[in-house]
Formats: C-alpha cells, structure tokens, sequence
C-alpha cells in the first residue's frame, strides 16, 4: 500500500544546481601528500618504477606485479620501491592514478571531441567511450586497486570524472539534477560492471559501447541515431 501511495504521488521538481559551472582541475594525483614537488632524480626513479611494473603486468598480468619483481626489472633495491609506494596497492594505485591524470589531461584540454571545442553532448558521449575502453584495457589493474567500499565514491579521481560529467550535464539539461544524474552514468561506467558484462556475460565491447551513448540520450533527453 505504501509503495502506491509513494509511486501515485507527484514528483517533486528538480532541485536547483548548486555547483558552479567551472570546469574541473586537473588533480595532481601522482604524489604522495607528503611530497608536493619531487626531486628531479626522484620522480626519474618513481617513472622508472612504473614502467617496470607496467611492462610487468603487459607480460604476466597483475599477479605478476610484486614489490620484489618491479625493483629486479627496474634494476633497483626492494627497499627503494617500499619507500616510494609502500605497499603493493600503493603500487597499483599509482599506476591507475597514473592512468587516471592522462585522461583527465585529455578531457580537460586534449583535442575534440574528448577535449574543449566540441558541443556538451559530443563531449559526453567520447567521455564514456574513452572510460570504457580505457577501463577494459586496464581491468585487472583497476579491479586490484580498487578502493575499499567506503572510499570508492570519494577517491580524488573517482570525483573528478564524476564531477566532469556533471559540468557537461548542467550544459545540456540545466534544469535537471546533474549531481545524481552523474553518479547513474559513471555507475555504469564501473570497472567491477564492465569486468561482468565482459567476462562474465561475454558482452562484447561494441555493445557496451552503443549502452552508453542509448543511455545518454534517455539521460539528456536528446536522440542518439547510432
């Protein structure tokens, strides 16, 4: 009975946004914050490093990234990668952070139409595309080094896409409520989603694909001919 009273009533109106509509910055997500401005030699072994565990998970996957394997390929003591990351996720999030600080350099200022020059909707759609195949290159990786529940919504890097598609959002339905409307369309941009609808359904990605730019358009209201 109370679920018909509740689906019976109105809708309450969208609240007002309450964000400003400035683009996002780009995080320096790849030093600790203890460490504002490495060394030159320092951030030379740092790179080093995460070339060496890189090459390490092209060659045998995440499980053959280990504190002891990165410092043998990096030509370097174990103590120096504990030092630098300090534990294997430590590691792993450094890679992703990485990772995560080239896209958003793409998005923020990369050519069209991921970057600045393209209409809001266009914007949109290459975001999504660009997440999608960025996470199912880097699957595993991103499944290691996910954060724990608690911390997974408000990671630096998690709120800055997020926060990317909201500001395309307020351009394209201004009168809706962007924030929450973000946080449905970076759901479906999630790593553990994407890893089932793959492997575990055998989904291939050119579906995932046209899901994401179908779902925009019910989101935005606009119509997607693709």
């Amino acid at each position: 009975m109370l679920y018909a009273v509740v689906m019976s009533s109105a809708l309450p109106p969208f609240p007002k946004p309450q964000e400003p509509l400035e683009p996002p910055r780009l995080l320096e997500v790849e030093s600790a914050p203890d460490e504002p401005c490495l060394r030159a030699d320092a951030a030379r072994n740092r790179a080093r490093l995460l070339e060496a565990a890189a090459r390490l998970i092209a060659e045998h996957g995440v499980a053959g990234v280990t504190m002891e394997a990165v410092a043998a390929a990096a030509q370097v003591g174990k103590g120096t990668v504990f030092r630098r990351f300090g534990d294997r996720n430590g590691l792993l999030t450094a890679l992703l952070d990485h990772s995560a600080r080239q896209l958003q350099a793409d998005f923020l200022g990369g050519p069209p139409p991921l970057g600045p020059g393209a209409p809001p909707l266009e914007r949109l759609r290459a975001f999504g595309v660009a997440v999608l195949y960025r996470s199912a290159e880097q699957l595993d990786l991103q499944l290691a080094a996910q954060p724990e529940p608690a911390r997974r919504f408000s990671h630096p890097s998690v709120q800055a896409l997020r926060t990317h598609v909201a500001m395309l959002l307020r351009q394209i339905v201004p009168t809706a409520d962007c924030e929450l409307l973000s946080q449905t369309l970076m759901a479906s941009l999630d790593p553990a989603l994407i890893h089932h609808l793959t492997r575990q359904c055998g989904m291939p990605m050119q579906r995932l694909e046209s899901g994401w730019h179908d779902l925009v358009a019910r989101v935005t209201g606009t119509e997607w001919s693709g």
